[in-house]
This record gives C-alpha cells, structure tokens and sequence, in this order.
C-alpha cells in the first residue's frame, strides 16, 4: 500500500488523549475512571449561552463571514477593553477554537524550516502545529524548582539564529500554571524588538490568575504592536469547549490580510458557537468570579492533597486550573498506562496525562504528571486517595525519588 506521509509519521500522539483506549476498556469493565487527564470544565456552561442556542431563530444555518460574524468581534471589543486590551472589531478574526488560530499564526506567519523558541514544558498540540507547518520548535527548559518561571533571556538568545522567527507564550501557561510577571513580559518584550520576532501569546487563562501578580497581555508591551499575535479562546472560561470557538487578534495588517486567506479556504467558523459565545458576553461576570473561585479552591485543596502523598511534589500554580507533579516512578508513561489497565482501587482508577509528551527535550518531565483539576473537591479526594494507593502496589517504584520529592514537599506547604 502508498505510504504515510513524513509529516504524519512525525505527528506526536496526544500526552492529553493517547491512552483513551485504555480508559474506555477500565470503563467497559466496570471501573470508574476520574479524568485528570484533559482541561474539560466541569462547571455548567452559561445558561444564556444554552438558550440561545435552544432559541435560535436562524431560518438557514448558513455560512458565516469568513472572520467571523461582526457582530461578535464588535462585542468583543468591550470584552478586551475590561482588560486594557484596546482593539478594533478589524483587528479580530474568529477561529474554530484556538488550536486553529494557533495554526492560522503558524501558516501566516513560518516558512517551512523557520523556528519558533517556547520554553517547556508546554502545551502539547503547539508541536503538532508546528509539524503540520513545517516550522520546526527549540525549546528552552523551565525547571520545577523555580515553580516553571521564564528561563533567563541570554538562554533564548543561545537558540535565536537567521531561522528564528518567532516566541511563543502561553500565559497564564498550560500545563505548569506559571504566570509570567511584569518584568518577564518586559524581557520578552526587549528580545522580541532587539531581534525583530513575531511573539505568539495564548492568552485563553487570563481570567484564572490566583495571585497578585499583574495581568500582563501581549498585547500590552509597547512598542512592538505589530509583533504581536494573541490567541484566544471561550472554550475554559465559559465551559465551552464543544462550540469551538477561538481569536487570532493581531495589529499587523499584512499578518491579518494573510490569515484572512486560510479563513477564507476553510470557509467561516461555526454559526451555532458564535450565536453561543456572543450570549455568554451579556452576563458573564458574576459567573466568572464565581468559577474563579470554585478553581482557586480546588486548587488550594490540591497541591496541599498532592503534597501529602508520599514521594509525590508540585509547587503551587499561580493561574489556569493544571499543576504538574513530580511522582515517585521511573516512567510517568508506563504508570499512566498501568492505572487504566492493571489498577483499580474499589472499582475506581484515574487517568492523567504524562507530562514528557509536554516537553521536546528527551528525558524530560519521564516522572512527572499533568492534573487538571477540573473535577469538584470530593472527586479530586477520591482520586488522590486512587493515586496514593496506586503509587503504593505500583512494582515499578523509584526510591530516589521518594527522598528527593519529600524534600521539595516541605518547601511547598509555604506557599500554601
């Protein structure tokens, strides 16, 4: 039979979805599963956001523009301008959810072979768009002990070369929950001038910032406006993600004009999720400070349960609703795996993605895990009592981690 192509040979599986299988045959099982593998709220959508797609009064589902409704990117003006993020309805393009404005920037933006820096970890599918692209990513390594704070710039300036093209950002991040400070983004902001980059910024946690740390957007440094493209989407902050619907936000007319052309060839974003997410506008503050703080504690209850747990360690995020643990396992993959597939405890298991799929460098992040904690406190308790008692029959144990990740675990309950 004709081959796979290179790039599909290349394309990474999925750290967030790959063992599904072995989820969905514990469930055939009869086992309870907890999903602490994916960023899927669990906190009700917007109810007005539900009506209006109950009520909607389109005689034609028809094609919308290809950026996207106007009315829509109008509203969504006043929504920015809440977060000192001025723009013009022209300046925003509509996208099927970020992970396509994120693949609209790269096209527009990367020839084949150009590079992209992000530090890592990172979200995983930022390397499936870059080999979808062509573009190829170097990564710079933020640490757990540092709680994941931006590498020092002279490390990024190591990388930067005649392919370099672009940084990229993720803040508040996925999967680490850092958040960048003011004078990180004012770094970011002196390196992407100096070397005339495009600076890539997803943005889609800004409203789960739990410290006092300044909300500081990309789209906030001055003097390099056109550098600057900012992703966004509603999917996490309304509990949204099935409408799919994202923004490329960006003040460069030549970028724009340029994402405009793949808009136009995938034809227009969905109908039904605009008509969804230009609802959820209408009374979404009371909401959303409600979901902050219902994250926030689940959060606090987390890393303190987290860290209690034998050999286990992760320092406390500061935004988004993920952490990253360190566990006492020679291989983070092969546990993952074995708790859907040889583990219940009381006819229940866990699923949780393996953080090396959110690094590039081999070797890094092998014994360590991603946890959304999207799941309410009395769930999160049963599968941190799952995850102790597996980390407990588990035959594969690495004590030197044990020694190490109780030493870390003193250190976070500070922060606590």
């Amino acid at each position: 039979m004709p081959e796979i192509s290179e790039r599909g040979m290349q394309m990474p599986a999925s750290p967030i979805r790959k063992l599904a299988p072995l989820s969905d045959a514990a469930k055939a099982r009869g086992i309870k599963v907890y999903h602490l593998n994916i960023g899927q709220p669990d906190l009700p959508t917007l109810e007005s956001a539900l009506n209006a797609i109950r009520n909607i009064e389109n005689k034609i589902l028809e094609y919308s523009p290809s950026d996207g409704y106007r009315y829509y990117r109008e509203n969504l003006i006043n929504y920015y301008a809440k977060y000192n993020i001025n723009l013009s309805a022209d300046e925003i393009i509509i996208t099927s959810g970020g992970s396509e404005a994120v693949l609209f920037a790269f096209l527009a933006c990367l020839n084949p072979g150009d590079e992209i820096i992000i530090p890592e970890p990172a979200y995983a599918n930022y390397m499936a768009f870059a080999v979808s692209t062509g573009a190829i990513i170097k990564t710079i390594p933020s640490f757990m002990e540092t709680g994941f704070a931006l590498p020092p710039i002279k490390e990024f300036e190591k990388l930067i070369n005649s392919r370099t093209k672009g940084i990229l950002i993720c803040n508040p991040n996925n999967p680490t929950g850092y958040v960048y400070s003011p004078e990180e983004m004012e770094q970011i902001k002196e390196m992407v001038k100096k070397y005339n980059l495009y600076l890539f910024s997803d943005e889609v946690y800004r409203e789960f910032i739990y410290t006092d740390i300044p909300y500081v957007s990309a789209c906030h440094l001055k003097g390099i406006e056109e550098n600057v493209i900012l992703i966004d989407s509603v999917s996490k902050r309304y509990s949204e993600c099935g409408i799919r619907i994202g923004a490329l936000i960006t003040k460069n007319k030549k970028v724009h004009d340029t994402v405009m052309k793949f808009c136009q060839a995938r034809l227009s974003p969905p109908l039904i999720g605009q008509i969804a997410a230009n609802a959820s506008l209408d009374e979404s503050e009371a909401y959303l400070r409600q979901n902050f703080e219902e994250y926030r504690s689940r959060r606090d209850f987390l890393i303190e349960r987290l860290n209690r747990i034998p050999g286990v360690y992760s320092p406390m995020p500061m935004g988004a609703f993920y952490t990253l643990a360190s566990l006492p396992v020679d291989d983070a993959d092969e546990f993952c795996a074995w708790c859907l597939s040889d583990f219940q405890y009381e006819g229940e298991t866990i699923f949780m993605a393996p953080a090396s799929g959110f690094y590039v460098t081999p070797g890094l992040g092998k014994n360590e895990v991603r946890i959304a904690y999207v799941l309410n406190k009395t769930d999160l308790d049963k599968a941190l009592t799952i995850l102790e008692k597996a980390l407990e029959a588990y035959p594969r144990k690495n004590n030197a981690f044990y020694v190490k990740n109780e030493h870390r675990a003193v250190y976070s309950k500070t922060d606590l």
